[in-house]
């Protein structure tokens, strides 16, 4: 991320929230997953697979979540790409206060101002405390629709350089699976199912996983499928890449083989620039509605014209986007 290799993220909370452990200073250890988990419940001992952790990790990092939530940068609706970078600020205060060498996710993407988005932000710890405290009247409330319209923009945007005839690429590096995998690759879907705008799908696809594609599960799901949704841009599908591994094992390769093999890229500092990016999806989306719409128009006044009736059958309605935008058949 500091190399600017990471230009966006989309985690699960899950992830983030047992990351900021380490920004808090907590320790975690590597065991033997073979236990009694019964045992470790009555020592108070939490079980991630073959990481350990004491049950008051937990309980401390609820309370810094909840005392930090409740300072007034929070007291607002927000999508969830601002509620991390708030969050990131005041964990790397922390880190700062601490001495702590090497920062949680969260802190170092608040550092390089790269937006991390959660696909569902009810599913996890973090997501529980902030319901906790809907429940004293607090006034923060996480909008999924905010994160939607800013993938969607991060996306569209990408094949915009600033130099003329050089187009931008968008690519997909997916570690896993599940939400935040379709949360990433549904960005191309609400461009041109949704929004009507352009139909092309992301240029690169990278997955390392563990899953199979024969049990319809997303985790599993390949890019040739991908292409039937229109996620992928069917000409790049040869170069498409899926590792089946487990990603503790592929993920720090991958890392150490591009930091060795290219230099630094400058920050693209995302986070600050997300109102331009939805203002130009919004000016793009609401001008491509405007003009599907004045043609319809014309196509109506056009029809009353015409002495021959053509009769359509009731079975065949002309479909379109919402944006108006007539579907291919």
């Amino acid at each position: 991320m500091r190399h600017g290799f990471i230009d966006w993220m989309i985690s699960t909370g899950a992830n983030l929230y047992h990351d900021l452990h380490y920004g808090l200073g907590f320790e975690l250890f590597s065991g033997n997953p073979f236990i009694d988990d019964v045992k470790l419940r009555q020592d108070s001992t939490i079980r991630i697979y073959d990481i350990f952790f004491d049950y008051d990790v937990l309980l401390e990092t609820d309370a810094f979540l909840r005392r930090i939530l409740q300072a007034e940068p929070f007291q607002k609706r927000m999508g969830t790409a601002e509620f991390h970078h708030l969050l990131g600020k005041y964990v790397r205060e922390v880190e700062k206060q601490l001495g702590i060498k090497h920062s949680c996710l969260l802190a170092t993407a608040y550092e390089c101002g790269v937006p991390i988005y959660t696909s569902s932000p009810g599913d996890s710890s973090i997501g529980m405390n902030v319901a906790a405290l809907a429940l004293e009247g607090s006034q923060l409330v996480i909008d999924p629709s905010i994160d939607v319209n800013e993938t969607a923009a991060i996306a569209y945007t990408a094949r915009q350089t600033g130099t003329p005839n050089v187009e931008g690429k968008s690519a997909a590096l997916i570690i896993g699976g599940g939400s935040p995998k379709n949360f990433l690759l549904q960005t191309q879907p609400q461009l041109h199912e949704v929004l009507g705008l352009e139909e092309r799908g992301h240029d690169y696809f990278i997955q390392v996983t563990d899953a199979r594609p024969d049990t319809g599960g997303l985790s599993g799901a390949t890019p040739s499928e991908a292409v039937s949704w229109g996620k992928v841009d069917p000409e790049e599908l040869p170069n498409t890449v899926v590792c089946y591994t487990d990603s503790t094992i592929a993920l720090p390769m991958i890392t150490a083989y591009t930091m060795n093999k290219c230099a630094p890229r400058q920050l693209k500092r995302l986070y600050d620039r997300r109102e331009e990016m939805v203002d130009k999806l919004k000016v793009d989306y609401l001008k491509a509605k405007l003009t599907n719409q004045e043609a319809s128009q014309n196509l109506e006044q056009g029809s009353e014209k015409v002495t021959e009736k053509v009769t359509v059958p009731d079975t065949m309605p002309v479909l379109t986007y919402p944006c108006g935008t007539p579907r291919k058949r």
